[in-house]
């Protein structure tokens, strides 16, 4: 990021860089201990995600009102300009990441009492070493403002999109061969698309990025193998409802 001649400029945006790092780093924790708790039944680990995700929340609010005081006084232009929408834009979608590790842990206790085959769990970790694996990435073309990165980032989505359609019709099969493994599964299938829209989340920060550094916006449509049916999920208790 170039100097400016005001000092106190130039940190102010370093400091939105620094902290979006550090929710990054969050996020994918969150994340990561989420699933780790789902596969081995964890409940204490599953509880501490859910109360991390408030930190999370508060960071993003942190975020989001000092852009808002950069954007008012310094009324930045060109780069500038785009480093800070983009800021928010991003702290945006990691908040979202963290609300859907907290949703995925939320599923531990509902699925703690229900045995699954083994291959559904490796199957729901293949996935979510693929979404973190895309997070990981995005994060890193984010502090090295790689755009050429972020666009591959960007197609490589359609394999999280793939690996999620497969879970799904695995899943559908063993609730249909056996009425007993429905809601475990259901909670299960809940869970696969959660971390399949940490995928789209990435993705979404790696068009931000690509934005940033080009100051314009990729036209194409973004690939996507996603062939399940759309289904319509209840609202949490601060979210609508939502249809995927």
């Amino acid at each position: 990021m170039d100097e400016h001649i005001v000092k106190s400029y130039d940190e102010e945006l370093k400091q939105l860089v620094r902290r979006i790092c550090e929710m990054g780093g969050q996020a994918e924790r969150m994340v990561e201990q989420a699933v780790s708790a789902l596969i081995h039944s964890d409940l204490s680990l599953a509880q501490s995600v859910v109360a991390e995700d408030v930190i999370l929340d508060a960071a993003q609010r942190d975020l989001e009102e000092r852009a808002i005081v950069t954007l008012a006084k310094r009324q930045p232009m060109a780069l500038d300009l785009r480093e800070v929408v983009g800021a928010i834009r991003i702290s945006n979608d990691l908040e979202r990441i963290g609300d859907l590790g907290k949703n995925i842990a939320k599923r531990v206790i509902a699925v703690h009492d229900y045995s699954y085959p083994v291959q559904l769990s490796r199957g729901i970790e293949h996935l979510s070493e693929l979404a973190l694996d895309q997070l990981k990435e995005v994060l890193d073309a984010y502090a090295e403002r790689d755009h050429k990165r972020a666009e591959a980032i960007r197609v490589n989505d359609e394999l999280i999109d793939s690996m999620y359609t497969s879970i799904f019709r695995e899943l559908l099969t063993y609730m249909m061969e056996d009425p007993r493994n429905i809601t475990a599964c259901t909670h299960l299938l809940f869970s696969a698309k959660n971390i399949e829209r940490i995928g789209d989340h990435a993705t979404n920060i790696a068009e931000t990025i690509y934005y940033i550094k080009t100051g314009s916006t990729l036209d194409n449509e973004r690939p996507k193998d996603d062939r399940t049916p759309s289904v319509t999920v209840a609202p949490d208790a601060d979210r609508p409802a939502t249809s995927f």
